[in-house]
């Protein structure tokens, strides 16, 4: 659930999204505040989600993230980049360029609203004496001195600049995190059951086709988790089913008559899904212990007694 909210974070980042963004920011916040501890394997996922929200926040000097209010959130996003950075195999010059984007804009933000003190406080804590760090700090040092924020190097190196250098560090992660989580996690509990060939033989219910609409409505998070988490129960309860009771000829049962309610279920899963997309219609469907290749049959059926779907 915590990648989950850390992907809706980064398309709605990228989107330019600033409903959508409050709304996943406080849903990523309330499972990181739930983590007593943070897992080795989610350390990215929860730095990446921590700088997300505070640059979405970078120019509002009345939002605070930190105990110490003299922290912007632009000074507190450093930290986790800083952290993100340790998390990184390589570093390139990406990475460089968004630390220098973010040092900059710290100062750029205090000037902006005419905190020239606050602009010369918050650059002693930025930079330690390393030679490296002390060309750009005489620069933004003289910028202070000046009291001028519209000097080329802040326009240059401006907020929108660092925006779109966040995006593109954001945009690996989204190429390679685009399933619904819900529904991998869902199949990882199939998988650990025993119940891999099944999750293999459907292998479709892993692609929510539904996922970016949904992400366009209106509901509030806590009621998209709800009804995506009953959606994964259901699924994991189905698939159950079909490996308990396996393919009809091959359990050799006997024949069980077909319910007005799992007719309904039918229909409106070929209205969803598409005829011959069989498995997936039993995965999503409330079904008593049918196989694909039942609902095939009853699929053709319905067909040629000419019952009127309603659709």
């Amino acid at each position: 659930m915590l990648e989950f909210a850390c992907s809706c974070l980064c398309r709605h980042f990228g989107e330019g999204c600033a409903a959508q963004l409050r709304r996943w920011r406080d849903v990523a916040l309330a499972l990181i505040n739930g983590l007593s501890k943070i897992p080795t394997h989610q350390k990215k996922t929860v730095y990446l989600c921590q700088l997300l929200i505070r640059i979405a926040e970078g120019k509002n000097l009345e939002c605070h993230f930190e105990k110490d209010q003299r922290i912007s959130p632009l000074e507190s996003a450093l930290s986790f980049w800083t952290s993100l950075e340790r998390e990184e195999i390589k570093l390139e010059k990406l990475h460089e360029d968004i630390r220098c984007l973010i040092q900059i804009q710290i100062v750029a933000v205090y000037m902006e609203s005419g905190y020239f003190k606050e602009a010369a406080e918050v650059l002693e804590r930025l930079f330690t004496d390393s030679e490296s760090d002390k060309p750009l700090r005489m620069k933004l040092a003289t910028i202070i001195k000046s009291k001028d924020p519209y000097v080329p190097l802040l326009q240059s190196f401006n907020y929108n600049l660092l925006i779109s250098k966040i995006k593109s560090y954001i945009e690996p992660f989204m190429k390679g995190n685009e399933t619904n989580f819900l529904i991998q996690a869902a199949t990882k509990q199939v998988e650990s059951k025993g119940l891999g060939a099944i999750a293999l033989q459907n292998k479709t219910v892993n692609v929510d086709e539904n996922d970016e609409s949904n992400l366009k409505t209106n509901q509030r998070p806590h009621l998209g988790f709800k009804c995506r988490a009953n959606s994964v129960l259901q699924s994991l309860h189905n698939l159950q089913n079909v490996k308990k009771h396996g393919d009809a000829s091959a359990c050799g049962r006997k024949r069980q008559r077909w319910t007005y309610k799992e007719d309904l279920a039918l229909k409106s899963g070929v209205r969803e899904f598409g005829v011959g997309n069989w498995a997936k219609i039993l995965v999503h469907g409330d079904f008593n212990n049918r196989t694909s290749v039942m609902l095939k049959d009853r699929w053709r059926t319905l067909c040629r007694i000419r019952i009127k779907l309603k659709f």
